[in-house]
């Protein structure tokens, strides 16, 4: 069936080589990945200087580090004398500088080049020329937001952009304080799907109450399939009986402060573009950053965030996390469920959204337009 004679309330989706053509993903990489703001890390993950973290983007191996100025740089992970990996470890501290172990080029903290084997015998060689290729680098929300393009877009305009687009306004988010919380739990997550097949299941719930009879149950409206972001500024009330956003609907952490009244007993899912996912509700937010690896290998990494003085305490965050732990779960199944069918003949011409899911179509209508820039 073509798109012409599908009935009105449909609408196609992508084909089904957007999400298993190795080439498709490698021009993501290019005109997405690698030109737009990616949300690293944690900055409260490179707690002193020295400490730093490496992470895949689009193509990219990056380096992010705290500085001894307490700045956060990030750096192509590249040695610049022939281009062997600088850091191999995910994550670490290095006491003054980082060194190649191939010929022990040396860089500060800043990316300058401060030693090499000979090096005063090159007198003509320039130290910050041939330092670490630095990349633009954002603090938000608590976390480090980098871009690998050499003219960064507006970090207004695209990244807090699409959080005024999905709240109404910035002072909404900014009651949660998310950048003074504390990580409470972290569970990194490896999904055998396509990156565009969690956007899409994120941002609609007409599956909701067929996968997710907890959550369904703590957001009754959640049954009805509408997702709380397809209305700007609506958040999805919990249930009348519920107490907290637990699995088992029992009473939460406390509070956060700043979150005000009409905030309160209210769920908020936003999608930044292209991989960050962040859920509000009154004690917590749950936030997260997907690293896609290939055409069918997606890494999650999500964040459960809380008042300081909760996680120091050592108080039980069980109940809290399970609920989306379980929601992540059944989430990422369905997604590894349609992945193989991606490349069925049935699917060369992609499927159909239904009315609840049309916002879905603006996100394959964005990337189009993003790969064929």
């Amino acid at each position: 069936m073509t798109t012409a004679s599908l009935p009105e309330s449909l609408i196609a989706t992508l084909p089904g080589h957007y999400y298993t053509d190795a080439e498709v993903f490698t021009i993501e990489q290019e005109k997405v990945f690698e030109t737009m703001w990616f949300c690293a890390v944690r900055a409260a993950d490179l707690d002193k200087p020295g400490a730093f973290k490496t992470v895949q983007v689009g193509r990219e191996s990056v380096l992010v580090a705290r500085s001894r100025s307490g700045e956060v740089r990030a750096f192509f992970n590249v040695c610049r004398h022939r281009g062997a990996r600088l850091c191999t470890q995910e994550s670490g501290e290095v006491q003054r500088a980082f060194q190649c172990p191939y010929h022990a080029w040396t860089y500060d903290l800043d990316g300058k080049l401060v030693a090499a084997p000979n090096l005063t015998k090159m007198p003509d060689i320039d130290r910050v020329d041939f330092g670490l290729r630095r990349i633009a680098v954002r603090e938000w929300l608590g976390y480090v937001w980098v871009c690998l393009a050499d003219q960064p877009p507006s970090f207004d305009e695209t990244v807090m952009r699409e959080v005024r687009d999905r709240l109404g306004d910035l002072e909404s988010i900014a009651h949660y304080d998310i950048a003074e919380l504390s990580v409470g739990r972290r569970i990194v997550y490896d999904v055998k799907a396509n990156w565009k097949l969690i956007v899409e299941n994120f941002m609609e719930c007409y599956h909701c109450a067929t996968i997710h009879p907890e959550l369904t149950e703590v957001l009754p409206e959640f049954a009805d399939g509408y997702a709380a972001q397809y209305y700007v500024g609506h958040g999805a009330e919990f249930g009348a009986s519920i107490e907290g956003f637990t699995v088992d609907g029992s009473h939460g952490l406390d509070r956060i402060p700043g979150v005000a009244e009409d905030q309160d007993r209210r769920y908020y899912a936003i999608t930044i573009k292209p991989q960050v996912f962040v859920n509000l509700v009154p004690d917590h937010v749950i936030v997260h950053r997907m690293f896609p690896l290939a055409a069918d290998h997606t890494v999650v990494e999500c964040d459960w965030l809380y008042l300081p003085e909760v996680v120091a305490a050592g108080k039980d965050l069980s109940r809290s996390v399970e609920l989306f732990h379980r929601v992540n779960r059944q989430d990422f199944d369905a997604c590894e469920r349609c992945q193989p069918a991606m490349s069925s003949r049935i699917y060369r011409d992609g499927g159909v959204l239904v009315p609840s899911e049309h916002h879905i179509g603006a996100f394959h209508d964005w990337l189009r337009t993003k790969i064929s820039d």
